[in-house]
């Protein structure tokens, strides 16, 4: 970056009108005034989606399906949500054998997704590469310990799903289907070659050349009482002020706490946490439940570097928070070393259960689910009436709550790099990608309301 530094009265804009190796479309637009970036917006422009509107009417058992189709990468998250927000309204408990297969089905969902991004979206942009073809010329072993890696979350995917996209097996209270001890030998087998893929993936990725940065955002994810966080758990906060105690809330609280507002550059509705920026995801995660995390994936995430998860002594007191989002493909790695690992200890101690699902009947309630997709805390409501008709639904997906802070991060960042010169436009586009590349966004999935307001003029 070369020219002279921006002391006279300069404004320019700086549009990106695609971005690359995301999921889904979006733009951005950069407006820069005396060295100071006085606009950064993440345009989602994808087409709304109205799936609460389509959710409005339609029977209980109904959403898991519908909610399904929102992503064909985490279609499991929308599921599992979903699932648990309706058996919440109807006061129904699923729990045991049926439980520890949601959490399987989910684990395979990580490990596919994950891997996807680790590999094939993220890792070009720290080996000096336009994509995953040409990193694949000069890394093919990576490319394809990666993709051995996703075709195992696949495979369990398929064999409890139905499917590995869209999954049909899936429904309130379970199952239509639990599978035999003797079907998940193979998968066993499978999984314990791909335990060896993920160490190889985070020792490779902790090689990596990471920038200084720091995420200035609440972080907020789910915390479990002796595990891990994924399919359920209750909102947890680590606030950016250190000097603020973390605190949790219930789960049917979540509207309280995260509101949402539509702004005119994004289809996207922006969230914000007890009014200040946050972001959910995996370094959201790691902080709030690393310490939960199994000794093996522990020890990998020492190996690979990360320091020990701030909450890990219990008494209190807040430890290191690891706030660089380019080190987020670290942790991701080691969520999938533990994903892998979880699913062999599931698949180790299942007895099938004697009915793959319990029953749900209908009744009118308001009831709420959050569960943690690969990017962050997902959000399901539903208001059923007496018959199980949904009446009201609400989505928060992960990506909405996240595009503040990516914003902020779009900001310091060219700020920083303004302040070394003047960067062209070709010299911002790949800096600021790679930024929002560390976040993993799922456009798709944000993209689902639009609120539109009519005005109506009488006529002559």
């Amino acid at each position: 970056m070369t020219g002279p530094t921006p002391s006279s009265t300069v404004s320019r804009v700086v549009p990106m009108p695609a971005l690359t190796r995301v999921e889904g479309e979006a733009a951005l637009r950069l407006r820069i005034h005396d060295g100071a970036v006085t606009e950064a917006h993440l345009r989602i422009y994808e087409a709304p989606r109205f799936f609460e509107a389509l959710l409005r009417g339609r029977a209980h058992g109904e959403a898991v399906d519908i909610t399904s189709r929102v992503c064909g990468i985490c279609p499991v998250a929308y599921q599992t949500t979903a699932c648990r927000a309706v058996e919440d309204a109807c006061a129904a408990v699923v729990d045991g054998p049926v439980a520890a297969l949601r959490r399987l089905l989910y684990c395979g969902e990580w490990i596919e997704s994950q891997t996807l991004h680790i590999h094939l979206l993220h890792a070009p942009d720290f080996l000096g590469h336009d994509d995953v073809i040409g990193m694949a010329r000069a890394h093919r072993e990576h490319v394809e310990r990666g993709l051995r890696l996703k075709r195992a979350g696949n495979a369990v995917m398929e064999l409890l799903g139905g499917r590995s996209i869209h999954p049909v097996n899936v429904r309130l209270g379970g199952f239509h289907r639990a599978p035999a001890r003797s079907e998940l030998r193979p998968l066993a087998e499978l999984l314990r070659t791909a335990l060896d893929d993920a160490w190889d993936t985070v020792r490779w990725v902790a090689g990596f050349d990471f920038p200084d940065a720091r995420c200035d955002a609440d972080l907020l994810a789910l915390a479990a009482p002796g595990t891990y966080a994924i399919e359920s758990g209750e909102p947890t906060v680590i606030p950016a002020d250190r000097g603020l105690p973390p605190y949790r809330f219930p789960v049917r609280d979540f509207c309280d706490h995260v509101t949402e507002e539509q702004v005119p550059h994004s289809t996207a509705l922006h969230s914000r946490l007890d009014g200040r920026r946050h972001l959910t995801g995996s370094l959201a995660r790691y902080a709030v439940s690393g310490h939960l995390l199994s000794p093996l994936a522990l020890q990998a995430a020492r190996e690979a570097g990360l320091s020990d998860p701030p909450l890990a002594a219990g008494d209190g007191t807040l430890g290191e928070v690891c706030a660089n989002p380019y080190r987020s493909i670290v942790v991701r790695a080691v969520e999938v070393l533990y994903a892998v690992e979880e699913a062999l200890r599931i698949i180790d101690t299942y007895e099938p259960p004697a009915r793959p699902a319990v029953e749900v009947p209908p009744r009118a309630g308001t009831g709420h689910g959050a569960t943690e997709a690969p990017r962050g805390l997902l959000y399901h409501r539903y208001t059923l009436d007496g018959e199980g008709r949904i009446t009201d639904a609400r989505l928060v997906p992960p990506t909405a709550q996240n595009q503040g802070a990516i914003e902020e991060d779009l900001r310091v960042l060219v700020e920083t790099a303004l302040a070394g010169g003047t960067p062209s436009e070709a010299d911002l586009a790949p800096l600021c990608e790679r930024a929002i590349r560390n976040h993993d966004p799922c456009i798709s999935c944000s993209a689902h309301f639009l609120d539109v307001d009519i005005e109506q003029v009488a006529g002559t």
